[in-house]
């Protein structure tokens, strides 16, 4: 008698292995641990031997007959059920070895002497962050451009053009092993080259690296040049404002007491706030008897009533032994941007708003300086204490931060 739903949740477990016919061959084998597991019987070449087809309730009745009427077609053409299933089983474990992830995986475990540790841990976040939630399963064979431009468009989404770049690159790098190792045909990364707009701002060279961080952080606190140039040094990574607005800085501006900088943006023209990290605040309080009595936190070294010069910066990198193609004052904002989002994952918009770039809310207005002010506190000041541990050369590990959410 044929079964049915009822009667197959009716079966039992017993001491031992025992299987309850249908139909057509097929039987469902009930273990003694209480698993079922659906089984078709049949004759190959004259020799009795039987396939399993899934297991039960996984593989409902009608799927199971579904799978025996399948089977019983290939045999009647003259194939062999066992075999075939043999290689379909095969090509789903193929089709898994040769899946972007894994094939990542295998890139970072081939490759991961080569890098620095920064760049090992930034590539591995964009994979495992932005490329493998959406393209993980997919066989590199199968790998489509529009299935990559999608995700990278994910990231473009959230305002990371830079890094969506950078993750079309390394797709490619993965690509192209997948095609050196015979699992992939053709780089469709290489058809996106050009799909992404490119990034509007001026690129000035800059460290991104953590362990290079450290090393200029240290050359930094080592310099012993004129105090202004050594303060406005050290509070370049602190703040990452833009250099300009760094040497126009009045003291009339600051409250060191309550931990802020109020501005306006050179570019946006918009009221800024920059929070004051514990570090920051140390480093002004140290410098004010020097230059309080001024206008501007950092004077020229010719005259208390001008500025800093615009180059003296960057001279400085330059006389610390970073040339202007290595780092410059401009890629103190880069090095910030870069750190905050791909090794410690803050949010985008809090970074964005940070850097004083035009951010609009969901209306198209402009975000009020108040903006996640709170939010933007706890980052400058877990980005100093990070900061530091580069510096000292602790082991570091992700600072504790608000989740990412869109908003």
């Amino acid at each position: 008698m044929a079964l049915n739903d009822t009667k197959l949740r009716a079966l039992r477990p017993r001491s031992g292995l025992y299987r309850v016919a249908d139909a057509g061959g097929l039987c469902i084998e009930v273990n003694p641990n209480g698993s079922k597991l659906w089984r078709y019987r049949f004759r190959y070449l004259g020799k009795a031997s039987m396939v399993a087809l899934g297991n039960y309730p996984g593989v409902p009745l009608l799927a199971a007959r579904r799978k025996r009427d399948e089977a019983r077609a290939l045999l009647v053409g003259g194939g062999d059920p066992a075999a075939h299933l043999r290689a379909q089983r095969q090509a789903v474990v193929e089709r898994a070895a040769n899946s972007f992830g894994a094939i990542a995986a295998e890139w970072f475990a081939q490759n991961e002497h080569r890098l620095t540790v920064g760049t090992l841990k930034r590539d591995r976040r964009i994979v495992e962050r932005d490329l493998a939630p959406y393209l993980g399963d997919t066989p590199l064979a199968d790998l489509k451009a529009s299935d990559l431009l999608a995700a990278l468009k994910r990231i473009q989404g959230r305002g990371a053009l830079e890094t969506a770049h950078r993750a079309r690159s390394l797709a490619s790098k993965l690509i192209r092993y997948a095609i050196a190792t015979g699992r992939a045909d053709r780089n469709p990364a290489v058809d996106l080259i050009g799909a992404l707009p490119s990034p509007t701002k001026e690129h000035f060279a800059s460290i991104t690296d953590p362990a290079q961080v450290g090393e200029l952080l240290r050359a930094i606190y080592g310099y012993n040049g004129q105090a202004a140039t050594a303060a406005a040094l050290k509070l370049s990574p602190l703040t990452f404002v833009r250099p300009g607005e760094l040497r126009a800085a009045r003291w009339k501006d600051i409250d060191l007491d309550a931990a802020e900088w109020r501005y306006v943006a050179s570019k946006t023209k918009q009221p800024h706030i920059v929070p004051l990290s514990s570090q920051a605040v140390a480093v002004l309080r140290d410098l004010q008897p020097l230059t309080g009595a001024g206008e501007y936190v950092f004077p020229g070294i010719r005259s208390m009533r001008r500025q800093l010069s615009e180059n003296t910066i960057n001279a400085a990198l330059r006389r610390l032994g970073y040339s202007s193609d290595v780092m410059t004052a401009h890629g103190f904002r880069a090095m910030a941007r870069t750190i905050l989002d791909e090794h410690l994952g803050f949010r985008p918009d809090f970074i964005e708003h940070q850097l004083a770039h035009a951010v609009r809310d969901p209306n198209g207005r402009a975000y009020n300086r108040t903006a996640h002010l709170a939010e933007r506190k706890k980052m400058m000041q877990g980005w100093a204490d990070y900061l530091d541990g580069l510096r000292n050369g602790a082991a570091i590990v992700p600072i504790k931060r608000t989740a990412k959410k869109s908003g």
